[in-house]
């Protein structure tokens, strides 16, 4: 017969509940005791001197002291004083002890004492700010501690011009600094719209914020609010513009991975006929482009090693198993959002023979990289420094090549009959639908995904720019998710692409998981917020309006010079569009096939085990350069 253990009560934990009320001193010393029985004395010495006990005034920090372990328990400040400001205090002292500088944010300003009290106090007032900004070179709109964003460059103006005092340049909450809509890496705005308390008195303040800011952002105006404007709450939808070049709705290439695909889904459907009508007026679009720019290359290259370029060209395989992975997690998986393009195929051939001397260059930024190593380039003593080798003739032919395929995709013209069909599957976006599918973390289930789109055009005449055909896409809607828009871009390019059934779209709204790409943030304009019902609010309060059409010809200047120039630019220089679509045509795997006609059905097809191993994780992370962050959307 078993019978059960009782614990004992020992000294320790009895004289535990006098010490209760006994006060801080008198916990400490049996604190201290029954340490140095345990052997950790040491660790309690540390905590000797901490401001004399501060239970004496009243806070009251009781240490409760278990056999052989010792626990805290905090039990209220007396004195009402904030807990999470007495903990910031206590770290900043701690750091000021051990002679540590405080870890400061990139946009953050800490002023001396005698500074802060030699200026003229001025009282701050609630305001909605109106600004633009071309999101090149900055990872978002949000602040970020160590990063360059939108709103660390703005916050910083706000203190330099005095719009915000020397008191509060440390940190953006003391002024209640909240964004309209965040926006990602890369994202521009014409307009946003961003709350909090200012300093408004000077006549001139815009334009002293202006000084202090560079011409990728401009403040277009500050209104007065009431003390309770929030204008993320208060904004009752937002419009985004989206630009793209007419070549991304070209079906894929013929002998693609995925155009071979689609042709035999269709053909498996008893839809050949069907898909045939809905490509109809590009049909005969790839082989001329390639009779007219790729033909003469191909003729070009060394019969020795014309087969290898066209297979590597054509054939190569952008799926997860022939590629590095970045993003695996349990989340992401059954998705394909981010493709590699072919910029990555090309650059494997280059960089056949090199991988082990950046191995060793990663090796030793590694190294280097903890805190109070410092090494010494160990490649730089004595060993000779490495050339960049010449490229093979391979390489120097696989450029010539992608560089012709770039020119024919450039000279493409959009005929008015796929417009139509562009904007035909815009339309099934409008309305109040489930859009799980096009953000991430959010399920069927989640009512949150609901979401309202109130329009979605495409502009009927393109326009060129740098000899290349580009399409205006807006979408104005209530509120939008991380990666939403982008995503919904490219579902109708793909769609279009695809010869898809209009249908398709409905489809994305159902419990089914779809792996849809996102779009490259390069073409993204956040338009401007719309403040309609809080606009009639302001007027009774007798403020003017949150209204961007007093400063049209400024944004339109600002959009052309510092925004579409911009894009047209990096597109240009990077081709990054191309990559984009190319990546996704070569790619290996079943999780795009519910853009054939079989449907959702198609995306469960076995491929290729040993390469779909890994390709079924997640394509959802392309080289188009974001991570993320962002938005209401906030993309």
């Amino acid at each position: 017969m078993r019978i059960p253990l009782r614990r004992q009560t020992t000294k320790t934990t009895r004289e535990f509940r006098i010490l209760r009320t006994a006060g801080a001193p008198a916990a400490r010393e049996l604190e201290a005791e029954v340490a140095r029985e345990v052997g950790v004395a040491e660790e309690i010495e540390g905590i000797k001197g901490i401001e004399g006990i501060r239970g004496i005034e009243g806070i009251r920090e009781v240490e409760e002291v278990g056999v052989g372990s010792i626990r805290r328990k905090k039990l209220g400040a007396q004195n009402g004083l904030d807990r999470r400001a007495r903990n910031n205090e206590q770290a900043v002292k701690r750091k000021r002890l051990d002679g540590e500088e405080e870890d400061l944010p990139v946009y953050a300003t800490k002023f001396s004492k005698e500074e802060i009290k030699a200026q003229e106090k001025k009282p701050k007032r609630k305001v909605a700010v109106m600004l633009g900004y071309s999101g090149t070179g900055y990872k978002g709109m949000q602040l970020n501690h160590h990063e360059k964003t939108i709103e660390g460059d703005l916050f910083k103006a706000f203190v330099d011009a005095g719009a915000i005092s020397k008191a509060n340049a440390d940190d953006p909450k003391k002024s209640s600094l909240i964004r309209c809509a965040r926006t990602d890496k890369g994202v521009h705005a014409a307009g946003n719209v961003i709350s909090l308390k200012l300093i408004v008195e000077e006549p001139d303040i815009v334009a002293k914020i202006n000084e202090h800011l560079s011409p990728q952002i401009r403040v277009w105006g500050i209104e007065r609010t009431n003390g309770s404007f929030n204008c993320y709450q208060h904004c009752d939808s937002r419009s985004y513009q989206y630009l793209i070049p007419s070549h991304c709705f070209l079906p894929p290439h013929p002998k693609s991975f995925l155009a071979k695909q689609i042709g035999e889904l269709a053909e498996e459907a008893n839809d050949l006929e069907g898909y045939q009508a809905r490509q109809q007026e590009v049909e005969d679009v790839w082989p001329k482009m390639e009779e007219e720019h790729v033909k003469h290359v191909i003729e070009e290259i060394d019969p020795s090693i014309r087969d290898e370029v066209l297979r590597v060209f054509y054939e190569h395989d952008n799926s997860l198993g022939n590629r590095s992975v970045t993003d695996t997690t349990d989340d992401h998986k059954q998705t394909i959002s981010d493709v590699p393009n072919q910029d990555g195929v090309i650059s494997t051939v280059e960089n056949v023979g090199v991988t082990q001397s950046k191995d060793n260059e990663e090796s030793s930024r590694d190294v280097s990289s903890v805190s109070g190593v410092e090494t010494l380039n160990v490649k730089a003593i004595g060993a000779p420094e490495e050339r960049p080798r010449e490229p093979t003739p391979v390489e120097i032919a696989l450029r010539r090549l992608k560089a012709a395929h770039i020119k024919a995709k450039n000279a493409y013209r959009i005929h008015p009959t796929r417009v139509a069909r562009v904007r035909s599957h815009l339309s099934r976006y409008i309305g109040t639908h489930k859009f799980h599918n096009y953000t991430i973390e959010k399920t069927f289930r989640d009512p949150s995904a609901a979401r309202v789109i109130k329009a979605f055009t495409v502009d009927t005449l393109p326009i060129i720019i740098n000899d290349t055909e580009w399409l205006s896409l807006k979408v104005w809607g209530q509120s939008f998710m991380m990666h939403q828009i982008r995503k919904m871009i490219s579902m109708v390019a793909l769609l279009v692409r695809c010869g898809c059934h209009e249908g398709r779209i409905q489809d994305s709204y159902t419990a089914d998981r779809l792996s849809i790409p996102k779009a490259p943030s390069l073409g993204l304009l956040l338009e401007r917020p719309v403040f309609e019902v809080y606009n009639e609010k302001l007027e009774e309060f007798g403020y003017n309006e949150i209204d961007f059409s007093r400063y049209e010809d400024e944004m339109e200047e600002f959009k052309q010079r510092e925004i579409y120039e911009r894009i047209f630019r990096e597109e240009d220089r990077d081709h990054t569009f191309h990559s984009f679509f190319t990546g996704l045509d070569n790619t290996r795997s079943s999780q795009l096939l519910y853009l054939s006609s079989i449907g959702v059905e198609a995306t469960k097809k076995d491929i290729r085990k040993d390469t779909l191993t890994q390709a079924k994780t997640d394509v959802e992370e392309v080289t188009s350069e974001d991570e993320g962050a962002a938005v209401n959307e906030a993309e």
